[in-house]
């Protein structure tokens, strides 16, 4: 690991005598075991006080106090790299939530005392600079060799987060969790109460973002008892399928098995943090609506299992679930319409219909509901992993008429009222309303047309204004 210390930190690790007893922690160390690219550094500097510390690293750059109370500094050098340092302390805890906690800054404390406190094992690992040592107390590496999610030591208990922190590792990491962990979660799960919106909304975040099997977090939630904290999921359990349409299994399996396929979509991981984000959401709550649509019918003398209106249907679900996460309402107002057409494919596909469609997406777009509709599809082993035939007409009509990064942008503008003698007033807003709604019809695609439109309905409009 030596050698993929950056230059720049190896430097300061070894020309600064009171970092001498300093030792990589945490994320780092994992994610080199796991042979990922490291972004971020955690030091822990163990044997020199707060103010010590900040004079030591005040040569290298500027330091940030970000959290004096918990021993923890940012160091800014002139390269633009930043490393996080902190001393170890012990944590007690007072009272409830992630501020019910008493800390002590505890220089002398030894390094195993320090790793005890970090949640899970594989987090627990230590990496000595000056030595070239891995330090592994609490079996890490055995546990990350073995894709196993288990808890450091009992302080597990005392941060309710550290259940959700396991539901965004297992499926960022593809782990399994230790009977004990999840015994240890059941126990706990109480207290969920105590989080703060702003903390469980950053671990469904992560997890909806950077995961490479997403159902393993939602499995984990199930086995750790703590999907009682979130209704709309747990709804799906058991929520019957077609199944000549659905031979998965029930809406959650079914939900499980879209959510893997996402994340191997190219477009997802092309996609920037906020359009993931919102894929991953989009595909959870598409069919949230099931359990309370779902029914059993005589079709073709067969009985059939159908959920009619589930689309539309769980618009609201999805809202409700993402604003009790605390969810941006940037995130929620994209999420919501994909949720509402998520069957839009199975409509007769025409010109104006896509361009309605794209206006009813909005700020959604048709690409974004195509990587909706093709993770859908893909849900659905043992069937092959095959896009629905309808959705390359849709993409194509889409291309063709230049919707398919948003809706169509109105031709007809005030401004091209006012030119032609229309004065101010509440009458052009009628007027643009009318002709954007013509636009999207196909009455007219170009500015030429649309004022061929206007001056069609001149006269009537002009007599409705006097």
């Amino acid at each position: 690991m030596q050698q993929l210390i950056p230059e720049e930190l190896r430097t300061i690790l070894a020309a600064t005598k009171e970092l001498q007893s300093a030792y990589l922690v945490g994320g780092c160390v994992r994610d080199w075991l796991l042979g990922r690219p490291i972004n971020d550094f955690d030091i822990e500097v163990f044997g020199i006080s707060y103010g010590q510390l900040v004079t030591a690293l005040s040569r290298w750059g500027r330091v940030d106090l970000v959290g004096r109370s918990f021993g923890i500094l940012k160091l800014s050098t002139e390269s633009g790299r930043t490393f996080d340092f902190n001393l170890p302390r012990r944590e007690s805890k007072v009272g409830m939530g992630h501020t019910g906690f008493e800390v002590d800054l505890d220089p002398h404390i030894t390094i195993k005392e320090a790793a005890a406190r970090r949640d899970f094992t594989i987090n627990a690992l230590s990496f000595d600079p000056h030595r070239a040592q891995l330090l592994d107390f609490f079996g890490g590496e055995a546990d990350l060799r073995n894709r196993i999610l288990r808890h450091t030591s009992e302080a597990f208990a005392e941060d309710p987060l550290r259940v959700l922190r396991g539901m965004q590792f297992t499926a960022r990491f593809c782990l399994r969790p230790a009977p004990e962990t999840l015994e240890l979660c059941r126990r706990i799960a109480p207290t969920y109460a105590e989080l703060a919106m702003e903390r469980v909304w950053a671990e469904w975040l992560k997890w909806a973002t950077i995961s490479i099997v997403p159902s393993r977090g939602l499995n984990f939630l199930a086995d750790a008892g703590w999907m009682e904290h979130f209704p709309e999921i747990s709804a799906l359990r058991g929520t019957p399928q077609d199944p000549e349409w659905h031979p998965e299994g029930d809406v959650f399996i079914h939900t499980c098995h879209c959510l893997d396929a996402l994340t191997q979509l190219p477009e997802w991981q092309a996609a920037d943090t906020h359009t993931r984000a919102v894929l991953s959401f989009a595909i959870l709550a598409h069919d949230f609506a099931k359990p309370h649509t779902t029914q059993v019918v005589i079709r073709d003398d067969r009985s059939r299992i159908v959920s009619p209106g589930h689309e539309e249907a769980g618009g609201p679900l999805a809202s409700t679930f993402l604003t009790r996460l605390g969810a941006p309402k940037a995130i929620e107002a994209r999420v919501v319409p994909l949720v509402m057409h998520h069957l839009a494919h199975l409509q007769t596909l025409t010109p104006r219909g896509v361009r309605r469609l794209a206006k009813r997406l909005e700020p959604a777009t048709i690409q974004e509901l195509i990587s909706v509709i093709t993770a859908d599809a893909f849900g659905r082993p043992p069937q092959p992993k095959e896009p629905p035939k309808t959705l390359a007409l849709l993409q194509s009509l889409a291309a063709e008429l230049q919707v398919e990064s948003g809706a169509p942008r109105p031709i007809l503008m005030g401004r091209h009222l006012l030119e032609r003698g229309w004065a101010p007033g509440k009458r052009l807003g009628v007027i643009l309303a009318a002709a954007y709604e013509a636009q999207l019809e196909g009455a007219f695609s170009d500015l030429p047309q649309a004022l061929a439109w206007l001056s069609k309905h001149y006269t009537a409009v002009r007599e409705a204004n006097d």
